[in-house]
């Protein structure tokens, strides 16, 4: 039986504006991420979405986009199998210092992750919490390159194919079955009513 997992990047940061390398380290959300949340919990409001379950990242940034979203109506569970890239030495740097894509092993040389460990991670964690008999229907916040690297993993089985770039707040949309995650749609939130006039 298919089950469902909607997979969500954070609000922007004070590092994403800051143009910081932001992957176990952590900021708080923006002005502007706090309402980027806001406007997203309107497509499971508007959709009659409900969770069985909810989990982030243990980074503040995504608990807090979790709890706007959800407006605290569930319980959720912090997960460190969530969390970003760990980007070792090169934390908190100007993003300039990132190589060029895909970074593949460069960051293990500074104390960090590769790309497969990281991807392994997500696969693992995301497949363990759907797996338990009472997940029909899952909310989880992580992080851009986790996002993206979980999306890519699944790629022969995706519906929907993401563009490089994961906006604040994409949710992802997949239908679980049989250890097989397929993204079936992408939702990026309006956010035309932020922009400046």
């Amino acid at each position: 039986m298919k089950k469902t997992l909607y997979l969500m990047r954070h609000g922007q940061t004070l590092f994403n504006v800051e143009h910081k390398i932001q992957g176990w380290c952590d900021s708080p959300l923006t002005e502007l991420g706090i309402k980027q949340a806001e406007i997203a919990s309107r497509y499971f409001e508007d959709n009659n979405i409900t969770f069985d379950h909810c989990y982030a990242s243990t980074s503040e940034r995504a608990c807090d986009t979790l709890e706007i979203v959800t407006k605290n109506k569930y319980p959720y569970t912090r997960l460190k199998g969530l969390k970003e890239w760990n980007f070792g030495r090169f934390e908190a740097m100007d993003e300039f210092l990132n190589p060029k894509l895909p970074y593949g092993d460069f960051f293990v040389y500074y104390g960090g992750e590769n790309q497969q460990q990281l991807q392994e991670r997500m696969v693992k964690t995301l497949t363990e919490v759907m797996d338990k008999e009472d997940h029909q229907v899952v909310f989880a916040v992580s992080h851009g390159g986790a996002c993206a690297n979980f999306v890519r993993a699944f790629e022969e089985y995706n519906m929907m194919h993401y563009r490089r770039g994961i906006k604040n707040c994409t949710i992802f949309k997949f239908e679980y079955e049989d250890g097989i995650f397929s993204c079936v749609d992408i939702i990026e939130p309006d956010l035309s009513e932020l922009e400046i006039k």
